[in-house]
């Protein structure tokens, strides 16, 4: 993606501005996302333990939140075509993105009291509240364009506007060259990379308290605890990752496909290394808290990789491909909950063992692929004078 043009930013305002408050926004809109998915795993946990009675569907409930995320994580990242200027789209984008990461955290830190205090069913009226809360708001305060924002500054919406000159123009309406995007090499690995990372994301995200449960025998509020602190560690390197990431590029350290495949190769190789010590070095409590944590939070670099890899890519038809590639990704979400389930309920010796080295498998296969065949800049087809027909 050519930024030579770009106009400096100069005094416009960073983190008191609008399009990092939409980024703070978008934050909480996952947080709440993620809270409504995730507080499943503790609270399966309670309805067990509960002599109540209940006709809750686990599985269907979960493959129902999982839809609703395929749909929500396409929409957010189209705004950033108008809202984010080049330089700042690693940082913006792992900003909101976070709150996928934080989400949890927050979750398993807060569902074990509710469960204990108020009842498992209170989890759900409480998060439910919230999303409903965020979505009135954000009807009320999002504008799809910074031009038409009530509250931004004129200096702020030059900046934006002329940074984004470009990409803006080219996102009306145009013919979609399917047949080029098909026999595309860098959006095939993208995609195989975004399965993978999707179907770690899923399962450590989900399936950590059962682990925590398996192996450590605590509490629920003390599971809630210790499952909540992989993802505080995962939101924290996302937004470093996306800073990171934006810092080399706009000081050139190193070219733009050196970038994504660097953060892509953290993200995706580093999971699978802890999770390797998690299999065969976790002797003792802490050993085994301290390779959770570094198995769940170190996939978050890839935030500065794969994440952001379809708009070098493509930019004029980013939000499309941006909905192909996280449809993909989902489908190894859905995946990974599937088949972890499934090996859980019919292997009782060494179920653990075969979900993690799957989840290896996974991530080092498309790893490969990736750094063999990525690009990060704008593909012939997807150029602005390329004529392309179905």
């Amino acid at each position: 993606m050519q930024v030579d043009n770009q106009v400096s930013p100069g005094k416009v305002p960073y983190f008191c501005s609008v399009r990092y408050g939409i980024a703070v926004f978008l934050l909480l809109c996952n947080v709440i996302i993620m809270s409504q998915r995730v507080c499943l795993s503790l609270t399966m946990i309670a309805m067990v333990n509960s002599t109540e009675p209940h006709g809750l569907s686990n599985t269907s409930t979960k493959e129902l939140q999982d839809n609703i995320k395929g749909i929500t994580l396409t929409t957010q990242q189209v705004i950033w075509i108008k809202w984010a200027p080049p330089l700042e789209l690693g940082r913006l984008t792992a900003l909101s993105l976070s709150g996928l990461l934080l989400g949890p955290c927050i979750v398993l830190l807060i569902t074990g009291f509710i469960c204990d205090s108020l009842g498992w069913p209170m989890v759900f009226y409480i998060f439910g509240a919230c999303g409903c809360a965020l979505s009135v708001l954000w009807f009320i305060l999002f504008y799809e364009d910074p031009k038409d924002h009530p509250f931004i500054s004129n200096r702020e919406k030059e900046y934006i506007t002329s940074a984004l000159t470009q990409q803006v123009s080219s996102s009306t309406l145009i013919k979609v060259p399917i047949k080029a995007m098909l026999k595309s090499t860098p959006l095939w690995v993208i995609s195989l990379c975004n399965f993978a990372f999707f179907w770690s994301n899923t399962f450590l995200s989900i399936y950590i308290p059962i682990y925590i449960d398996y192996k450590l025998h605590v509490d629920v509020e003390e599971n809630g605890l210790l499952s909540s602190l992989p993802h505080l560690f995962a939101w924290i390197f996302a937004v470093l990752a996306g800073y990171m990431a934006d810092i080399f590029q706009t000081r050139n350290t190193f070219s733009l496909v050196t970038i994504r495949k660097l953060f892509t190769s953290l993200g995706l190789l580093l999971p699978s290394l802890f999770s390797l010590c998690l299999l065969y070095l976790s002797s003792s409590y802490y050993a085994t808290i301290i390779f959770l944590i570094l198995a769940n939070s170190t996939g978050s670099f890839a935030m500065g990789g794969i994440i952001i890899n379809v708009l070098d890519i493509a930019p004029r038809y980013y939000g499309f491909l941006r909905g192909i590639t996280n449809v993909i990704g989902l489908t190894g979400g859905l995946i990974a909950s599937t088949v972890t389930g499934i090996i859980l309920s019919e292997d009782a010796e060494s179920p653990w063992l075969k979900i993690f080295l799957l989840m290896i498998a996974n991530n080092m296969i498309s790893l490969i692929f990736y750094l063999i065949f990525a690009k990060a800049e704008v593909q012939e087809w997807a150029k602005e004078r390329q004529n392309t027909y179905l």
